[in-house]
């Protein structure tokens, strides 16, 4: 991938993880470039699939495009950072991220977003207000 394209990937996300939002420097581990709909499922390698991703978002997305929504006993696709409101899908619950509606639901559990090590993590850049 072009060293020009991963640079606008990472500047459009204001250096955030576009699914959860950890900043850049608040994770010790190398911010990932994630095809939204995976190269698996042809989706290509332009700046509007492509989303910056913390490593813990994009391992556990992989090439998932979908997850199943417990609530309401269905599959449900998951939140796609360039064409989703994130605020219209996810609310903070302190350092807990809150799903509003399916589409939130099932990208919090398909991510692990609120594992316990990423919410002890999340907690104390939130105290040290470097979180939003």
């Amino acid at each position: 991938m072009d060293e020009g394209l991963k640079q606008a990937v990472r500047e459009r996300s204001g250096f955030r993880c576009e699914y959860c939002l950890l900043p850049e420097f608040g994770s010790r581990y190398r911010f990932q470039i994630d095809h939204v709909i995976a190269g698996q499922h042809e989706g290509p390698t332009v700046l509007e699939n492509l989303a910056h991703s913390c490593a813990h978002c994009n391992h556990h997305k992989g090439p998932n495009l979908t997850g199943f929504d417990h609530t309401r006993g269905e599959v449900t696709r998951l939140f796609n950072p360039r064409t989703d409101q994130w605020s219209e899908h996810f609310r903070w619950d302190g350092a807990i991220l809150a799903g509003l509606i399916p589409v939130g639901r099932v990208t919090i559990h398909v991510l692990v977003i609120n594992e316990s090590m990423f919410l002890r993590n999340r907690g104390a850049l939130m105290e040290e207000g470097r979180y939003f």
